[in-house]
């Protein structure tokens, strides 16, 4: 009976355990189900337009007038006559009369002159008439040749030169009375007026200032580097002028005349000097005067891009940038680089119009791996990754710009 006991008590044992196994086996809730999680990068990207493209080069300068002149007394006296317009800022024609010293005594040197003339013509009609009569004598008296002192020859040259020194007499006193007259010798705005009224002027004294208002120029410092994307060198280029006008911005056409042809000792620039034709609009009242002395900044218009677009700067490494291609996939396109204008870089080639161009930053970038777009996945994961790519190219940008300074 021991014997059977001793059999039965494991069997029950096993059973007991194994019945105990399948009631907490059945109570047991099964794994859930995680679902599979797309680990694919999400992209931001912009589409590449390309379009014909016009390289400028940035300037700056101030409008001064072409042509300057000092007005000086070329003789002395005292003015007698000024002209209203004879005013700072006021503008005269060419030739109009702005001063006047007092001629009386001009005009009697005039005079003295013009009397000196008539004695000294009368003087040669007399020295003459005695030569004739001299020649006759001597032929009624002998046959041999006369002498030219016989004939009065040499009082005959005497008179002669004394009637052209008269005639420089009068040719001086004539110019010395139209000097008392000082007129503009061109179309300009008085820049100052040194004289009044009853005043007295010496000889070389300055009267006036004149600026001319036909043509205005500016000079355009421009880096030698900068040269090169100007069709010869800048030579008859067209130049946008920007600058204010009572309060406004305005934009005045202009042209390069000429190219100073040296590099200035101390800016180390090349200067190119920009024309603007009738720069105080006195033909054409209806457009706005650029006036002297105004600061400007300038656009010189430069070689023209058949095709061609701006990428930032911070999105180009080692002459590539990322594409996102029509398989979603991740393309390093090469790109040809023509300038790099501020924070962007101008790219002729390497590009087609519609690209896909990756904006925001990649960890392990790898040619060839699967992208996808922020608008193929959840909003939720998308808004995520994408502030963590803003976060990364906001830094990528910002080691750019250090390494750029």
């Amino acid at each position: 009976m021991t014997r059977k006991k001793q059999i039965f008590i494991p069997f029950v044992i096993l059973i007991a355990g194994i019945l105990t196994f399948v009631l907490f086996s059945s109570m047991k809730k099964p794994p859930e189900e995680k679902e599979e999680v797309d680990n694919t990068p999400i992209v931001a990207v912009e589409p590449i337009s390309l379009a014909p493209l016009t390289l400028q080069v940035d300037s700056y300068g101030v409008v001064e007038p072409k042509y300057e002149t000092e007005l000086v007394a070329q003789v002395s006296g005292q003015i007698v006559e000024l002209s209203d317009t004879f005013v700072r800022g006021g503008f005269i024609k060419k030739g109009q009369l702005l001063a006047r010293i007092d001629p009386n005594d001009y005009e009697a040197a005039l005079i003295d002159a013009e009397a000196t003339m008539a004695s000294a013509r009368a003087s040669l009609e007399t020295e003459r008439a005695q030569g004739q009569v001299a020649e006759r004598e001597w032929k009624r008296i002998t046959d041999t040749s006369p002498t030219e002192l016989s004939l009065r020859k040499p009082q005959l040259a005497q008179e002669i030169a004394r009637v052209k020194a008269a005639q420089a007499s009068i040719l001086r006193a004539k110019r010395n009375l139209e000097r008392t007259q000082i007129r503009a010798p061109y179309d300009a705005m008085i820049d100052s007026r040194n004289v009044g009224l009853g005043s007295f002027v010496g000889t070389g004294s300055m009267v006036g200032k004149l600026l001319g208002t036909a043509v205005a120029e500016v000079r355009l410092p421009v880096a030698d580097n900068q040269l090169e994307f100007l069709v010869e060198q800048g030579k008859n280029a067209k130049v946008n002028l920007i600058g204010t006008f009572a309060g406004r911005d305005i934009i005045w056409p202009a042209n390069i005349a000429r190219s100073e042809g040296v590099i200035d000792n101390k800016s180390r620039m090349s200067y190119l000097v920009a024309e603007i034709h009738d720069p105080y609009a006195l033909a054409n009242s209806n457009e706005t005067p650029i006036r002297f002395g105004s600061y400007v900044k300038a656009k010189i218009l430069g070689l023209e891009l058949a095709q061609a677009t701006r990428v930032p700067r911070y999105l180009v490494d080692n002459n590539r940038v990322a594409i996102l291609d029509a398989e979603s996939k991740l393309h390093y396109s090469e790109i040809n680089i023509v300038r790099q204008d501020g924070q962007n870089v101008i790219v002729s080639n390497g590009l087609a119009h519609g690209d896909q161009l990756i904006v925001s930053a990649l960890d392990y970038p790898i040619d060839g791996m699967k992208l996808a777009l922020i608008t193929d996945v959840p909003e939720e994961d998308a808004e995520e990754q994408q502030d963590e790519s803003m976060e990364d190219s906001s830094q990528v940008a910002l080691n750019d710009s250090d390494s750029g300074e």
